[in-house]
């Protein structure tokens, strides 16, 4: 496991996450009020069609949620882990990118909600998760 520095940068964050980095995970921008990251379309991250796979966009928006939450933490907490995730997906992505942006909906003592929004290159909703994380 990556050792998380005092005042980790984004990258130190995802690399903490194996499944994460292994799926190729590129960091755009990270902070405690919008966290974003972005996954390039892939052959072998598809389903029958070409769209890209429901569980890698899942992946997505689950370690974007989770580095949003971490850097939401109340002082002297140490992680979090998902313990309610719901996915809304509106469109198909053929192409490109699938940029995810998460943001803190509450950021409690036990809990902290993050709602995540994928979208194409163009700029278009591909899906939106809301996600629940239980503070450790």
């Amino acid at each position: 496991m990556t050792e998380i520095a005092a005042t980790p940068t984004g990258a130190q964050l995802f690399a903490t996450m194996p499944f994460t980095e292994g799926l190729g995970v590129e960091v755009l921008e990270c902070g405690p009020d919008l966290v974003r990251s972005r996954l390039a379309w892939e052959e072998s991250r598809c389903t029958l069609g070409g769209s890209m796979h429901g569980g890698a966009l899942m992946s997505l928006a689950d370690a974007t949620a989770a580095v949003c939450a971490y850097l939401n933490l109340p002082e002297g907490k140490l992680g979090t882990t998902t313990v309610e995730s719901k996915t809304n997906f509106v469109r198909a992505l053929r192409s490109g990118h699938a940029t995810a942006t998460a943001r803190p909906l509450h950021a409690g003592r036990s809990f902290i909600v993050v709602e995540t929004e994928i979208r194409d290159d163009a700029g278009k909703l591909v899906a939106k998760v809301t996600q629940t994380q239980a503070v450790l």
